[in-house]
């Protein structure tokens, strides 16, 4: 998945001045994101605070790396058992 150019504060305080201002159009447009990017951030950030959504990222990241594990894991038991089963 491609890497965001904005940190979590940066999207933070995007979420947040366009809440406060009210013109979410204008606030896309002076910081270059599309529409789809402003309501998944929304979905996604809206109410957080910058250590929640640092924690939320952090959770993300050990998910993906337990997951990998699991795969990882699978995998060599499905070899172990075909090597096993053959011999």
């Amino acid at each position: 998945m491609r890497k965001s150019q904005f940190t979590d504060e940066q999207i933070i305080a995007i979420l947040r001045e366009a809440e406060q201002t009210g013109q979410t159009g204008e606030v896309i447009r002076r910081h270059g994101i599309s529409r789809e990017t402003f309501y998944r951030w929304r979905r996604k950030y809206g109410g957080l605070q910058v250590t929640e959504a640092r924690r939320l990222r952090a959770l993300e990241e050990e998910n993906r790396r337990l997951k990998r594990l699991v795969a990882d894991q699978a995998l060599n038991l499905q070899v172990l058992k075909d090597v096993l089963g053959k011999g």
